[in-house]
Formats: C-alpha cells, sequence, structure tokens
C-alpha cells in the first residue's frame, strides 16, 4: 500500500482538529517510525466512581481508539474509520494524566490494524487493545 505519510506537526494539528479532541486535551509528543506517543491530561470529568476516583474505561477506550487510528493515519496521510476494536483492561485508571503509545501493526489496501496501550504517570500499563479500520482511498 503506498504511504503518504505526515509530518509531525501535521498530524499533531489533525489530532486537535475534532472537537471531542479537544475537550480529551490530547497532546501529540513524539512520532517515529515505529509510532507514535500521546499525552492527556487528567479531568475530573473522566471519574466514574466518585468514592474510589477511577477513570471511566470508555476514557480509556477511546484513546486507544484514537491513537491507534493516528498512528496509521501518520503513514497514510489521514485518519481512517474505525472497523472493529477490541480493549482490554489491566488496572484502574486513577487521578493523573494519561500516555498513550500507538504503533501502526499492518498496512492493508482496505483494512489496516494498528494498536495502542495507556499508561499512568508512574508507567503502569492500565489497558490496551487493537483496532482494524478501513483504509480504502477516499473516492
Amino acid at each position: 500500500m503506498p504511504e503518504n505519510k505526515m509530518t509531525e506537526a501535521e498530524l499533531a494539528e489533525r489530532l486537535r482538529v475534532a472537537p471531542f479532541h479537544k475537550w480529551l486535551g490530547l497532546e501529540l509528543t513524539e512520532m517515529t517510525e515505529d509510532g507514535i506517543e500521546i499525552r492527556v491530561p487528567w479531568r475530573e470529568e473522566f471519574v466514574v466512581n466518585v468514592d474510589v476516583g477511577y477513570t471511566h474505561g470508555g476514557i480509556l477506550a477511546t484513546l486507544i481508539d484514537v491513537a491507534a487510528d493516528y498512528a496509521i493515519a501518520a503513514k497514510l496521510g489521514r485518519p481512517v474509520p474505525t472497523i472493529d476494536m477490541r480493549v482490554d483492561y489491566h488496572r484502574a485508571a486513577m487521578k493523573g494524566d494519561l500516555v498513550v503509545h500507538a504503533q501502526a501493526l499492518k498496512l492493508g489496501g482496505s483494512f489496516s490494524t494498528g494498536e495502542a496501550q495507556v499508561y499512568d504517570e508512574a508507567g503502569k500499563l492500565l489497558a490496551s487493545g487493537r483496532g482494524v479500520y478501513f483504509t480504502a482511498p477516499p473516492k
């Protein structure tokens, strides 16, 4: 599959375009041939259990989806729609910023696969997942 790579500046700007991404506070902090890193500042609105104070799993799943998508976008030059996704939760995400690492695993003519891992500030793995994305060229 031909690649139309984005620069780090282009990917960072593209990541900030969507209002939901702005609300999440997504910041591209690294882009290499191997993948991307996104930092997410903790928000009170992430909390699902006020007694314990941990982050809703949907936030972690969202971060996995967005990061895996944008790891593919870095290679293709455009973000792509999600076809399927799987998430595994490893531990509760407590108050604190999050770091997401993502990689494009396979680039295909119609479908591509990416994966991502969400870590807390101390580097502990909170969640990981893999997605399939529709990458056929736009008409």
